[in-house]
């Protein structure tokens, strides 16, 4: 029996998953959970063989969770399970450590085959999703920048972002203008819209 720990913070859509899951004769959910900084005490508890993850969750992302499964939950495998098909998305996930990475409307069927070659060893990567990730490039942003473009996407004024970060005005607004560009955006909003759907913040 593949044991498995189901983290979304939408509880219908939790619930539905759960349901379909366990009427696989070879699969158990073993826990759920609605935050991403319960992911790991709940695979310990568990003793999970693997976590499906949803992507964004409060106390931390499910891609967060998946890197803090890396170093504290090494035997359990991490599949991503999102609504945001974003091409950065993957890129991320893959580098936290996630061996799976499938959207949220794929089938049942599909979702358990996926459980089943990660808890193999495997990997399963959505083909159109793998297809964007290799055309679409790398992230142009640095980390300096990305952080500046998320404290502004969370409505901070230069000065918020200088403070929580330890930088001047000045640099803040230097990294702003360099992701702008980057991006190709024409202002601030721009660059953030543009950045998240690319799934590069």
């Amino acid at each position: 029996m593949i044991r498995i720990v189901l983290a979304d913070d939408e509880q219908l859509v939790r619930g539905a998953i759960a349901a379909l899951l366990g009427l696989e004769d070879d699969l158990e959910v073993a826990a759920e959970v609605g935050r991403g900084d319960e992911v790991v005490a709940a695979v310990a508890a568990a003793d999970a063989d693997i976590a499906v993850l949803d992507i964004e969750m409060p106390g931390a992302t499910g891609l967060e969770a998946a890197a803090l499964l890396r170093d504290a939950a090494p035997r359990c495998g991490v599949l991503i399970l999102t609504s945001f098909g974003r091409p950065g998305y993957l890129r991320r996930a893959l580098a936290a450590g996630a061996r799976g990475f499938l959207a949220k409307d794929a089938p049942v069927d599909q979702l358990a085959g996926a459980i089943r070659r990660v808890h193999g060893g495997g990997r399963y990567i959505d083909t159109e999703l793998a297809a964007a990730a290799m055309t679409s490039g790398e992230n142009p942003l640095t980390a300096r920048e990305a952080e500046v473009l998320r404290g502004a996407a969370r409505g901070l004024a230069v000065g918020a972002i200088a403070r929580s970060l330890h930088l001047t005005d000045g640099t803040v607004r230097n990294y702003l203008s360099n992701a702008i560009t980057k991006t190709g955006a024409d202002n601030r909003m721009s660059a953030i819209r543009t950045a998240e759907e690319m799934g590069w913040l």
